[in-house]
């Protein structure tokens, strides 16, 4: 990864960790949890040795970036991590650059219909993956129907106490926690009882997806051993007030194009009513200028890392057809 570039960036009051390689047109990465811009080290070389520039950051409360304050998850809300977008894209952009390409995925692509919801102005195409939009449900706020759902043990609602699952993850160990969330391929939701986890013995020994090497896990490791997962947490601690501030955007569509990728075994694609929505027409509804829905066989939620070949080339074909386009 060495000729990866690296620099800070100041942008809405905190200092974010950039990654950047190549020329041309700018291809924002926006990554997901336990992520950071790392994961993302597939798709930079190949976007970068095909003209583009790829500028993949370590959102605020994860890896470099710092400054955000992590003891208060009400500055985690999609306005705030959106709001760090938009600066770092205008901060960045090339001259005349006004919109760019984005690419996101799970937690980043919560972010990325965010920002193509508020400021789609700022936004030529987007591939977004794993995680469909999701529209804003007026009567109920989203961790009361999760927890109505799935009950105190599903993921989401364990992550909600500031403090606890924490604790937990301290017991079993940071790369136990990571490999727990990289190794989950079951097409059904994660629960997380209480000193339970992921089921496994914090002695038994840790084995790793096919898809990442040992070097791999060391570096995401190195860098949530120095930050803990609060930054990380906070984003799910922040889903109500997130919904109590976006009120003005209920049945706001999303209008940007876009193409979505999600693999069959990912628990999004599995969770209540998900399969139904995207196959449905309403995701098309909610997103009208929806282009291209991938579902890929046999592949779970760290798509883009399980399969980059595929994934590459789905972002590579989809954003060559803007390049020379008349916005629509």
């Amino acid at each position: 990864m060495e000729k990866i570039e690296h620099k800070m960036v100041a942008v809405n009051g905190i200092n974010m960790h950039v990654a950047e390689l190549g020329k041309g047109p700018m291809i924002l990465f926006i990554h997901g949890f336990p992520e950071l811009w790392y994961t993302w080290r597939h798709q930079i070389r190949y976007l970068a040795s095909k003209g583009y520039r790829a500028v993949a950051p370590d959102l605020r409360g994860f890896g470099d970036t710092t400054g955000a304050p992590t003891d208060d998850a009400t500055k985690f809300t999609t306005l705030h991590v959106v709001g760090d977008l938009v600066a770092l894209i205008e901060a960045v952009a090339g001259p005349g650059e006004e919109k760019v390409f984005v690419v996101a995925h799970d937690w980043g692509a919560i972010q990325a219909w965010a920002l193509c919801l508020y400021r789609p102005d700022k936004v030529k195409a987007l591939v977004n993956m794993s995680v469909p939009f999701s529209p804003r449900n007026p009567k109920i706020k989203p961790i009361d129907a999760l927890r109505a759902l799935y009950g105190n043990d599903y993921y989401i609602v364990r992550f909600q106490e500031h403090g606890e699952i924490e604790g937990e993850f301290a017991v079993w160990g940071t790369e136990r926690v990571l490999t727990g969330f990289f190794n989950y391929r079951k097409p059904a939701p994660l629960f997380l009882p209480k000193g339970i986890g992921f089921g496994t013995s914090p002695d038994a020994p840790i084995s790793l997806p096919s898809w990442l090497s040992k070097e791999d896990l060391a570096y995401y490791a190195s860098k949530f051993d120095k930050t803990g997962f609060t930054g990380a947490l906070n984003y799910y601690r922040a889903l109500n007030q997130s919904w109590e501030l976006t009120a003005p955007w209920t049945n706001a569509q999303v209008k940007v194009p876009t193409k979505f990728i999600v693999g069959d075994l990912d628990l999004t694609y599995n969770s209540l009513g998900a399969k139904e929505y995207i196959e449905s027409g309403r995701f098309k509804k909610d997103v009208p200028l929806l282009e291209d829905i991938i579902i890929l066989p046999g592949v779970a939620h760290f798509l883009h890392e399980e399969k980059p070949d595929e994934i590459n080339k789905h972002i590579h074909q989809f954003f060559n057809q803007y390049l020379c386009t008349t916005e629509p």
